[in-house]
């Protein structure tokens, strides 16, 4: 009867289990990318795990770095359309966007953009803005283990890019927008085929919130992690839906208003814990409003030009090119010269789909900009990431980074 019994686990008796408990343990440090699936990009994460607890973090960037502010130096203000495309190239027709509102208060043609052509822009941007939305929000439930919706929302987002080829000639890099206006007009049966899909991406909306929103593992995995206060958010430049999920109500298009949305009514959807599940709800309802945006721009948008008729600035009809010497020495001059914006600096801002996106342009008086820095919302957003990861659980990492919705082409310029 006093025998002891040796209960064995494994290939350990359980007096070695507990000798070992009591031995000396330290940190691991792992690295999260460049490479990995769930960064959204090419970005590097060294981890200081403590278990599967993250107890310091360090975000590198650096490994995509285009050099996007170096080369608009040598190219003109035309030229640097394609390169625009290439920072938010999830959303690039609210780049194209953003950078023409500035180099157009420059040469002080902002309020002479023919009605039309506002019209137009506010409507490749808010289409832009739901497929930036539906990427982000498909693609980090996918990585929480909801498929479905993914391939739901990929579904809508692709009869969003679908039409906007037909607009631009592009998929994905348009470089539709002009400076004064936009390169061509709306194809004829445009508004109808928009009109169209509205109908069917709303249905897509509901049917993807329906799926995921009260889902019990969604929201486990979302409600009260990645949290930040909104004192916080502001301190570290948040702008957007990140910002606008901590209870903040500041959305450019409706305190600066720009462009037609000043006559447009929708409204702007704030969180109120400045967590992972707000930012999801935020852009979830965001694109209802997009959608709202969208069918009144539709409705109103008039007929007539969609380029200011001035020569120094955008191109004469082919008509002119080959039939009048000054149609000629227009083009030869706007192609090989660029622009001529006169000495001076601007910032101007647009609310693009993270948030706050601004050009500070410096003109010295010829056709290329002495220098164009792009102040992205991905980059200020990101700079919070450690905040809000360390001392969280590695699983956390995953949906807090995907909300972040991180653009390397924006954030490393």
């Amino acid at each position: 009867m006093g025998e002891r019994r040796t209960f064995v686990f494994g290939q350990k008796t359980a007096e070695e289990l507990e000798a070992e408990a009591g031995l000396p343990t330290e940190p691991m440090r792992v690295n999260m990318g460049p490479s990995h699936p769930a960064m959204h990009g090419t970005v590097r994460m060294v981890l200081t795990l403590d278990g599967e607890r993250i107890r310091e973090s360090d975000i590198e960037l650096g490994f995509i770095h285009r050099c996007f502010e170096k080369e608009a130096e040598y190219a003109t203000y035309t030229q640097i359309f394609p390169y625009t495309d290439r920072l938010n190239y999830v959303s690039p027709m609210l780049n194209n966007v953003g950078f023409a509102l500035a180099v157009e208060r420059l040469l002080g043609i902002d309020k002479e953009i023919p009605e039309r052509a506002q019209y137009i822009r506010v409507i490749v941007g808010e289409m832009a803005r739901i497929a930036d939305h539906l990427t982000c929000l498909g693609a980090s439930a996918m990585e929480l283990g909801a498929f479905t919706p993914f391939l739901w929302f990929l579904k809508a987002r692709e009869w969003l890019y679908t039409l906007l080829e037909e607009v631009s000639g592009a998929r994905l890099t348009h470089s539709y927008v002009r400076v004064g206006g936009v390169v061509a007009d709306l194809p004829t049966d445009f508004s109808e085929k928009l009109g169209a899909r509205l109908i069917d991406i709303a249905r897509v909306l509901n049917e993807g919130e329906g799926l995921i929103k009260d889902l019990r593992i969604f929201r486990d995995r979302m409600e009260g992690v990645g949290v930040l206060s909104a004192a916080d958010a502001i301190a570290y430049g948040w702008s957007g839906p990140c910002l606008r999920s901590t209870g903040v109500d500041y959305d450019v298009r409706k305190d600066h208003p720009y462009l037609v949305y000043d006559r447009l009514e929708f409204d702007v959807p704030v969180g109120t814990r400045g967590d992972n599940y707000d930012r999801f709800l935020v852009r979830m309802y965001e694109m209802r409003q997009s959608l709202r945006i969208l069918r009144q721009a539709l409705d109103q948008i008039p007929p007539g030009p969609i380029l200011v008729p001035d020569y120094a600035v955008t191109l004469p009809p082919k008509a002119e090119v080959y039939n009048s010497i000054e149609g000629m020495i227009a083009h030869f001059k706007l192609i090989m010269d660029g622009i001529r914006v006169p000495p001076g600096e601007v910032y101007s801002t647009t609310e693009a789909a993270n948030g706050e996106l601004g050009f500070y342009i410096v003109a010295d008086g010829t056709g290329r900009p002495y220098k164009c820095h792009v102040r992205a919302p991905s980059f200020a957003i990101l700079t919070s990431l450690t905040k809000q990861i360390d001392g969280a659980l590695l699983s956390d990492l995953i949906p807090t980074f995907g909300m972040v919705n991180y653009i390397a082409g924006e954030t490393e310029r």
